[in-house]
Parts: structure tokens; C-alpha cells; sequence
């Protein structure tokens, strides 16, 4: 008995140090097979009015060395989508962005991409590609975008969408993934019939 002591020990040390890695984000990526990116399902979480917190606000450089501050000029509902070059689903879901940018601009909706890897020339090849239109601000040296959701709802993966009302507010995120327009429609109409 006294010697399955010190095996019963030592396997709950080990459970204690293990359970201190899942909240690692390296531990986390290196289980998931490496990637950087999320495969979660781009179910939505939908944040009501009377819930939210802050404004968001910060200050970057877009691909074309143009500076964007998100608070500048408020929409009545901003698009936050956070991605970079190599990233399988951010390919994926480059087409959906740029049409849902395209149906709501004549309602003032702005969307604004977040690159959190490249340099400009990677971002620019994807930005042709993929044909997108709206601005995204290279976020890679500064982490100013990041900032700025962290403590809010931070975005723990790419890709993610953030959905921000007319007083700059998160009313919804998206971890994942982008499936289709239809739930990014939905939280964009409904976000925008609040400032109706």
C-alpha cells in the first residue's frame, strides 16, 4: 500500500500540471494538430443591448498605408473580421464577407479586416484574390485591434467576426469559420433595424 503512494502522487502532480497547460494557447494550437486557425462551427454568440460594454476603438495602418481609426466615422453596424493570408477557412469565408459588404454598403455598414500575421505584400495577394474591397488594417506589429477586444470579447481564434452596433459596442461574435451568409445577415440586419 505505502508504495502506491508515491504513484497515486505523483499521477495527481501530473494531472495539476496538465489541467495548467489547457488554458495555454500554444498547448491548445499543438493540440489541435498545430494550426493557427479555428475549426469551430461559426455558431454565433449575441450579446443584448442592455449587456454591452464599451465602445471599441483603435487606430491602425491598412494594407495601403492609409491610417483607420474604427471610431472616426461610427456606422450604424461595423464588421470586425480578424484573419490572415494562409488561414484555410479565412479563404473560405473571403467570398461571404465580400458580398455581405457589397448587399449592406448603401445602409452605411462598414466592415474592416484585422490581418494578424502578414505583411502588406501577403495581405494585398489575398486582397486580389479573393477581390475584397473593404479596408483592412495590418495588425501584426502593433496589436492594436487585439487590443482593443481583449477584456471585451476577445477573439481567440481566426477566424473571428465581430458585429459592433452604431455606438461601436459588440452585439455579436462569430468564432469560426463563416459556413454561409445567412447567420452574418441575420446578425447584421437585426443590429442594424436597433438604430432604426
Amino acid at each position: 500500500m505505502r508504495a502506491r503512494i508515491p504513484v497515486v502522487v505523483a499521477l495527481v502532480v501530473a494531472a495539476l500540471a496538465l489541467s495548467g497547460c489547457s488554458s495555454d494557447s500554444l498547448a491548445k494550437d499543438y493540440g489541435n494538430g498545430g494550426a493557427n486557425y479555428t475549426d469551430d462551427s461559426g455558431l454565433p454568440v449575441q450579446i443584448p443591448a442592455a449587456k454591452r460594454t464599451t465602445p471599441i476603438d483603435f487606430t491602425g495602418t491598412t494594407v495601403d498605408g492609409k491610417t483607420l481609426t474604427v471610431s472616426d466615422d461610427r456606422a450604424p453596424v461595423t464588421v470586425v473580421n480578424f484573419w490572415y493570408a494562409n488561414c484555410a477557412p479565412c479563404r473560405a469565408e473571403a467570398p461571404f464577407l465580400q458580398g455581405l459588404y457589397e448587399k449592406y454598403q448603401s445602409d452605411g455598414v462598414k466592415f474592416i479586416g484585422v490581418n494578424i500575421f502578414d505583411q502588406s505584400p501577403g495581405a494585398l495577394s489575398f486582397e486580389k484574390t479573393y477581390k475584397i474591397t473593404y479596408p483592412s488594417v495590418m495588425d501584426v506589429d502593433s496589436g492594436a485591434a487585439r487590443i482593443a477586444f481583449a477584456g471585451a470579447v476577445a477573439p481567440t481564434a481566426t477566424p473571428t467576426t465581430f458585429v459592433l452596433d452604431a455606438k461601436g459596442r459588440i452585439a455579436a461574435r462569430i468564432v469560426g469559420q463563416l459556413e454561409s451568409q445567412s447567420i452574418l445577415n441575420t446578425l447584421i440586419s437585426d443590429t442594424l433595424a436597433e438604430s432604426k
